[in-house]
């Protein structure tokens, strides 16, 4: 059954059809992008209250389902709806100066909405497709925000005042906002054992400033086998303490599983590479404002992105990597040793690493036959498209993307014509990127050992050990196990952030040379198996780890990976397609092991 905006896309497409002359056109295609494009913001904003309901019904497979679904939403309707408005109008594409009129028509329609610049950014992803194969590019940006523009400024959270002490009264209250359609286990269980986590605190030291009030977003956060309230307590001195509370799902009930406080771990909870959240309000502004004030040291384009906003995330990140050049900052080649595949560039200041994919690997490819650049972007795409576990960075792809030249370190434009010809091209005024890839600046794993002491050298091969346990649980398996393809971000943690040679897991060929027998010289059977091999007892070499120290430490802190065993198992549960559990947060914030 048709739904009310589908239906109006419907009637938008026969009014099109209708016109007989390009002037009406204009306004009749500006209203049906409005139309197709009110289809999808419709289905957007359902997601997640279906996150909800698979919470609520513990139901995994759906939760990843959903996310699937809601990352391949906003391509899915530009892939669908492009083509067919070309071949209704073909000046599109053949005339660029029919796009002025029909942008400033189109900005009179929005212009007063509150999601106006995903509005606005759905538009230019049509005329992006449009024009695709033809090197013209297309603005990511947003209209000037206008004073009128519907719940532009309502506040996302309620505030819940502290009378006196912290009460089980007031927790219990947080634990409802999200309106769950099941009960909870034991709320006020629940709210007395969060209420002694926050007694230790709050009020842990004599001179602590107390608590006046709790803030919490009037709305539930979903992702994959959990729900989350976020909030911050408000202190006397006007600090502010994040406080956001897990929760799972049981036969018997919701119940409490963590709370968490550190900036550290609400920043890995709320990581890009994890899968989206599923927020219910539609004020995805304000979220993203609360958010940032939890973590202000994340550059906010990518709040917008964890939250299931990636359209508005991407112009906000370019965003921000403009304003920086402003400041004096020029983009130059990435320090260290350059990507075999990918030619990467940044600055100092700029909390982003940009890539583009070479027209040929350098000469330490090592992987038979290029697969060539298309193939190349497509495994960033995918990556992008999974929930990346916690350990695999995000990847931010912009299409048809012009930049001024002035951005780019003269060096640096010579060595991306002659490597990236084909996906590059280069006039007096701008630089034109077929595909453009942005992931956030990490320390690459090498660099950051040179300097590591040995306690930081054995977290961090702790932390390693995990990220390729991860990827694997989530079917990603990296061929090229270089240790120069993770890095390490600011609070300790590794993940992979380099795709060219990613496979899937239950792909690869798990085998051994440790049943062999000392001194055998017969040529194993897998030597002539097709397809990616893998020896698990040849991944501390394949490391390429410098320091004999961190070699030891990974070698103790994961013996299981250098076994057949473990990985045998993790691929098996993959094609009986179990859901793995992915730890999300530290063993120390969860309120079982005080008692519950």
């Amino acid at each position: 059954m048709s739904t009310e905006t589908e239906l109006a896309a419907l009637k938008a497409y026969s009014s099109l059809s209708a016109c007989s002359d390009d002037a009406a056109r204009i306004g009749a295609a500006a209203r049906l992008i409005l139309a197709i494009y009110d289809d999808f913001y419709s289905q957007l904003c359902e997601y997640p209250h279906r996150a909800q309901r698979a919470f609520e019904t513990m139901d995994p497979h759906a939760s990843i389902r959903i996310s699937q679904e809601r990352l391949g939403l906003y391509s899915r309707y530009i892939a669908e709806h492009g083509p067919k408005i070309l071949a209704m109008f073909p000046a599109l594409a053949a005339e660029p100066s029919i796009w002025d009129p029909l942008d400033r028509l189109f900005m009179a329609m929005i212009v007063d909405r509150y999601d106006a610049d995903i509005a606005f950014s759905f538009a230019h992803s049509i005329r992006r497709n449009i024009g695709r194969g033809l090197w013209r590019p297309v603005a990511y940006s947003f209209p000037q925000p206008s004073e009128l523009r519907a719940d532009s400024m309502a506040s996302v959270h309620r505030r819940l005042p502290v009378q006196g002490r912290v009460g089980t009264e007031l927790l219990c209250a947080a634990l409802r906002v999200p309106h769950f359609s099941v009960p909870f286990r034991d709320l006020k269980g629940d709210a007395e054992k969060i209420r002694e986590r926050a007694e230790s605190l709050l009020y842990g030291t004599p001179d602590a400033p107390p608590p006046l009030a709790l803030d919490v977003v009037d709305a539930g956060f979903f992702r994959d086998r959990s729900a989350f309230i976020v909030g911050r307590w408000i202190l006397a001195d006007e600090g502010i303490v994040p406080f956001v509370i897990a929760l799972l799902n049981s036969a018997d009930g919701i119940y409490a599983d963590a709370v968490l406080h550190r900036v550290s771990d609400i920043h890995d909870l709320f990581s890009s590479a994890l899968a989206n959240f599923h927020v219910t309000t539609r004020l995805y502004y304000q979220t993203c404002v609360f958010l940032f004030s939890l973590m202000p040291r994340r550059p906010f384009g990518h709040h917008y992105s964890t939250i299931g906003f990636n359209h508005v995330g991407k112009v906000a990140i370019l965003n921000e990597i403009t304003e920086q050049v402003r400041g004096g900052h020029r983009l130059q080649r990435s320090p260290g040793v350059p990507g075999t595949v990918a030619l990467g560039f940044t600055f100092d200041a700029c909390a982003y690493h940009l890539k583009v994919i070479r027209d040929q690997p350098t000469s330490s490819y090592k992987w038979g036959a290029f697969p060539g650049v298309a193939a190349v972007s497509d495994k960033y795409r995918v990556v992008h498209e999974i929930n990346r576990a916690g350990s695999m960075l995000d990847n931010v792809m912009y299409f048809n993307l012009r930049l001024d030249r002035g951005m780019f370190e003269p060096a640096l434009l010579d060595e991306i014509c002659r490597q990236a010809a084909g996906s590059v091209q280069v006039d007096q005024d701008g630089v034109y990127f077929r595909v453009l890839i942005v992931q956030l600046k990490i320390v690459p794993l090498p660099v950051f050992l040179e300097t590591a002491d040995d306690n930081a050298t054995r977290a961090v091969m702790v932390s390693l050990g995990q990220c390729i346990r991860n990827n694997a649980a989530t079917n990603i398996f990296n061929k090229d196990l270089d240790s120069r393809n993770y890095g390490v971000g600011r609070y300790g943690r590794v993940f992979l952030f380099d795709y060219d040679a990613v496979e899937k897991f239950t792909d690869v060929k798990i085998r051994t040379n440790a049943d062999r027998e000392p001194g055998e010289e017969a040529v194993p059977d897998w030597f002539f198996e097709e397809g990616v091999i893998f020896l698990p007892e040849e991944l501390e070499y394949g490391l390429q780890l410098k320091s004999s120290h961190a070699r030891r430490c990974f070698r103790e802190e994961n013996l299981d990976l250098l076994g057949v065993e473990y990985w045998r198992d993790v691929q098996q549960k993959l094609l009986r397609d179990e859901v793995p559990e992915l730890r999300m947060y530290p063993e120390s914030t969860r309120l079982a092991l005080h008692g519950g």
